[in-house]
């Protein structure tokens, strides 16, 4: 007898928009569908001839078993679970029917587990982010784990600061549960803690609620409820709910002129939103010790992350009175995240003091990076959850400091180690005013202080050599590939007390009119023209064959 085949179907929060195409797939090429009553209903506007079994909601094993005796009888057979099947689904029991019955994947039924998207995944789309950070889920229902499990997961994940899904949280008999998660998660967590209630995520019934922690139980809660509590940095912000990953490289996503005081722009609560970083694995975590007099304010004592570690392994492990007073009331957790700056002794300053090379190795200690740069900087690199004592450090040491990214960086050259001065008032000038400016592609401005040109400001993106007591300016250089070209010399001759508009009309052009992620020369040779400066084609003109980097 041909054998038959098991797909193990996610179909994911119930509206047609959220399944996938393998899943309808999967569910149309089945000669039997098999599963609870209500999941079969939501997708039965995809079925065709297929034989179609539901069974109640406690009958899983049933099922499983039944889906698994038609398959060895030939038959291609469909179990089905809304959101992920292998998320408190089907594909699990799927597994151990088929073990407890010997199968072998070389000598029994083909298995196919087909991915749906689980409700923490849906229901966080419907309240904004809110697991952009570490999460996990927990099922309230006891009817296959004991409660004092249950009890014990919520706890570690409270100590743990994770954001947290509760799956199946209430149902009309179970009703405790719920109600002992929150008493829980209080210990731990501030009563102002958002907290988003999702029922029937993406389908005709759906509601949204956000709430809080304290408040979340004065809410209708039940088994289509999913509840997503937040962790010690989630926050509302205009009916959404948001955790932040916690990254600092980013500085103002929304300003023309980035100040040069990068600490005030890594606040989380200047810049929740930042993106572009890697957490740390080491977490500093400050805890505060509530004593049961509330009117007594003791001071915040460092609990290290091993500790914490430990401490809820033990619960989960039955070790609760081994604490005895050490019992952590309130978590308050500090995300250790990479901050990422460019530092330099100045703008015509190429020499570094012994104090800077010694607070650069003081603030980026064992765990950050340095890396010189072709600009002339040093990219730091440095786990932290306190980017305003870095920056501190670094400035009170001499050092300018610069974001890094799709930014204006400024880069001189040393001006015969300060002999030629006279470009130098210009070359700060520009920094000050356009140094760190959001662009939509990185730009660099070079500058030298004659017409040797030795810093090579003409293969920078814009070009400024001064020569004679003017300066000339040169656009649109194409710094590297097989094509690359200096910029075309477009202005000679210029006074000093106009090279500072000039480079910022160019700039600010550049800035509302070029496509994300187009450098300038693009920019130039697309719009011919920029501020009067007409586009001359400085490519070689010579046919290159395309080739990737890398080949």
């Amino acid at each position: 007898m041909e054998k038959g085949k098991l797909y193990v179907v996610g179909f994911g929060p119930g509206s047609f928009d959220h399944i996938t195409a393998r899943a309808v797939e999967a569910l149309q090429e089945s000669d039997l569908i098999i599963g609870y009553k209500t999941y079969v209903d939501l997708i039965r506007g995809l079925l065709t001839k297929q034989t179609v079994v539901s069974t109640g909601m406690t009958e899983e094993v049933s099922r499983a078993q039944e889906a698994v005796k038609q398959a060895e009888l030939g038959k291609k057979v469909a179990v089905i679970s809304s959101g992920d099947s292998g998320v408190y689904g089907m594909a699990g029991l799927m597994y151990e029917v088929l073990i407890e019955k010997g199968w072998t994947e070389a000598t029994g039924v083909e298995i196919e587990v087909v991915p749906g998207i689980s409700a923490i995944n849906s229901c966080a789309s419907l309240l904004g982010a809110p697991i952009m950070h570490d999460s996990c889920t927990i099922s309230l229902s006891d009817h296959l784990t004991p409660w004092d499990l249950i009890a014990k997961r919520v706890e570690a994940a409270a100590q743990a600061d994770f954001v947290i899904a509760l799956y199946n949280p209430r149902s009309g008999r179970r009703t405790r549960q719920i109600v002992e998660t929150q008493r829980i998660l209080l210990k731990y967590r501030s009563p102002d803690t958002p907290v988003g209630l999702v029922k029937s995520a993406y389908r005709d019934r759906q509601s949204v609620i956000m709430t809080t922690l304290s408040e979340m139980l004065n809410h209708e809660i039940g088994m289509l409820t999913t509840v997503v509590i937040g962790n010690s940095s989630t926050f509302f912000y205009d009916n959404k709910m948001i955790t932040p990953r916690g990254y600092q490289r980013k500085y103002t996503l929304g300003s023309e002129k980035q100040p040069l005081k990068p600490h005030q722009r890594l606040r989380k609560e200047a810049e929740p939103w930042s993106l572009e970083s890697m957490s740390s694995i080491d977490e500093q975590i400050t805890t505060e010790v509530v004593e049961k007099a509330p009117t007594i304010d003791l001071p915040f004592q460092k609990v290290s992350s091993l500790d914490m570690a430990l401490q809820a392994l033990s619960m989960i492990d039955g070790d609760e009175e081994e604490l005895g007073e050490k019992a952590i009331t309130y978590v308050q957790q500090k995300i250790e995240s990479i901050f990422e700056l460019a530092v330099s002794p100045g703008v015509a300053n190429k020499q570094f003091t012994t104090k800077q090379m010694t607070t650069l190795v003081e603030v980026v200690g064992e765990k950050g990076t340095m890396e010189y740069t072709p600009n002339h900087q040093i990219v730091l690199r440095i786990p932290t959850s306190d980017p305003e004592t870095v920056t501190s450090k670094l400035s009170n040491a001499g050092f300018l400091l610069s974001p890094i990214g799709d930014v204006l960086t400024v880069k001189a050259c040393d001006f015969c180690d300060g002999e030629k001065t006279d470009a130098i008032p210009y070359a700060e000038e520009i920094q000050r005013t356009l140094g760190g400016l959001s662009l939509p592609k990185e730009l660099t401005v070079g500058i030298n202080g004659c017409g040797m040109a030795c810093y090579k400001a003409v293969m920078d993106d814009i070009g400024i050599v001064f020569r004679k007591g003017k300066f000339d300016l040169f656009l649109g250089a194409k710094p590297v590939g097989r094509t690359a070209h200096p910029g075309q010399p477009v202005a000679e001759g210029i006074p000093p007390e106009q090279i500072i508009d000039k480079v910022t009309a160019i700039i600010e052009e550049y800035k509302e009119k070029a496509h994300p992620n187009e450098r300038l020369f693009k920019y130039f040779k697309r719009v011919k023209e920029i501020q009067g400066y007409k586009y001359q084609d400085m490519a070689p003109k010579i046919e290159i064959e395309p080739a990737p980097c890398g080949d």
